[in-house]
């Protein structure tokens, strides 16, 4: 089983990095969470969001926060739509499936028909 984050929407922001002041470098990450095993793929509906500087390649966490970045941050988390929370079966849950209700039909026909 493996679980990760997929990037839904990088958005660049013109505010000042608190660490190097550049206001080039911000972007506002949303990722969603994605299982995938062997049976089957599921997009959660757990999202959470990163702010970094790609100039000095630092996380900008919540506590060093602007109020211009925290609007600007609102503003973007009410614009975002993240993908709908789905899960897709795949090949190997199909066949398992199927291998069940074949199994449970051949005992049915036997404890009903012994003679077979």
């Amino acid at each position: 089983m493996s679980e990760k984050l997929a990037t839904i929407k990088e958005v660049v922001l013109k505010n000042n990095c608190p660490e190097c002041y550049n206001n080039e470098g911000l972007r506002l990450t949303f990722k969603q969470k994605i299982i995938d095993t062997k049976f089957y793929k599921s997009i959660t509906s757990q999202v959470s969001y990163e702010i970094d500087c790609k100039i000095c390649n630092t996380i900008i966490y919540p506590v060093k926060w602007t109020d211009d970045i925290e609007r600007v941050f609102e503003y973007q988390n009410k614009a975002f739509v993240p993908k709908k929370s789905s899960t897709y079966l795949k090949k190997a849950s199909w066949l398992a499936i199927i291998l069940t209700i074949v199994i449970a039909i051949s005992i049915i026909l036997l404890a009903l028909y012994p003679n077979l």
